[in-house]
């Protein structure tokens, strides 16, 4: 296999993030599934910027002549309601391209939330260490022994039903996996050459911590917040089953299935259908991640 790195060098002067970005790109594309769950995205991002312009309907318009219609392509359906009605004649197709949106921004919003307080935390704990970190890891270790819905679900009941308090909740339950990740890292690289250097040199703990060590820990941080994307968008999903997520009539598609589990033997696009959005959005994005781990951990790199 040629040299990634010398192919593009050889092709004209490029700069060293050229260079890493199109060896990054190789192995990346190397893997098929993870170049599926990427073009699964961006689909998914461009419908959920564009669902105003291409959703048929409003999300809670209501059709009370149209309620539970089948979609088109079954008997009794009809092509002004694609995917058919939902119990109170709302079109399923639009609340599933409004539902794109509640799923993107839960992700976004969550694993940026568990990824900047897991990397504070895990910074401080990793390089001063002492009673600092144990304290620290013992809290993440209570945390970690719970199951992780169990515990959202538990906060939740304390915050109080509702989107804002379940992406909180469940921004929370995913910081400790953070934590210990930058912990590991900050540990294995304060002790490198690099740093001793910098510290010789004048450089304050702030300065080594953020400046100096953290940029060569991310590459594991970068792959957990990716599957951490898809867990939070199968958490807060499932907290919305359970009425502790969104709430009626937020198109939110766990809320869907909830609303709707009632109907699953007579109407089952009602719940079949966003149960199989949440399943190609996870999928999806659970083999992104896979991508990015061969692309970027370099034990998995084939030479």
């Amino acid at each position: 296999m040629a040299n990634t790195a010398t192919s593009v060098s050889a092709a004209g002067d490029v700069s060293p993030r050229q260079v890493a970005l199109a060896e990054f790109w190789y192995y990346f594309s190397a893997n098929r599934g993870a170049v599926i769950g990427l073009l699964i995205f961006i689909a998914l991002v461009i419908v959920a910027v564009l669902a105003p312009m291409i959703a048929p309907h409003l999300p809670n318009a209501q059709y009370r002549d149209a309620v539970l219609l089948p979609p088109f392509w079954q008997d009794g359906g009809h092509a002004t309601y694609l995917f058919g009605t939902d119990p109170v004649g709302r079109d399923v197709l639009s609340r599933l391209l409004y539902g794109a949106r509640y799923s993107l921004f839960i992700g976004v919003f969550v694993t940026t939330i568990a990824l900047v307080g897991g990397i504070l935390i895990g910074v401080i704990a990793g390089y001063f260490g002492g009673l600092i970190d144990t304290v620290i890891m013992r809290v993440m270790d209570i945390t970690l022994a719970f199951p992780s819905l169990l515990l959202a679900l538990g906060l939740v009941a304390v915050l109080g039903p509702g989107l804002t308090n379940a992406m909180i909740a469940v921004a929370l339950v995913f910081q400790p996996h953070f934590v210990r990740l930058t912990r590991a890292a900050v540990m294995a690289e304060k002790t490198r050459d690099y740093v001793v250097a910098a510290k010789v040199a004048g450089a304050g703990p702030l300065y080594l911590m953020f400046k100096t060590i953290l940029p060569n820990c991310m590459s594991p941080l970068i792959v957990q917040a990716a599957l951490s994307f898809s867990s939070a968008i199968l958490d807060a999903a499932a907290l919305g089953f359970l009425g502790m997520g969104a709430q009626p009539p937020t198109p939110e598609w766990g809320t869907m299935l909830a609303e709707s589990r009632e109907f699953i033997l007579r109407a089952w696009w009602v719940v079949t259908l966003p149960g199989l959005a949440i399943l190609i959005t996870v999928l999806a994005i659970n083999l992104m991640g896979d991508g990015l781990r061969g692309a970027l951990d370099p034990k998995l790199k084939r030479s």
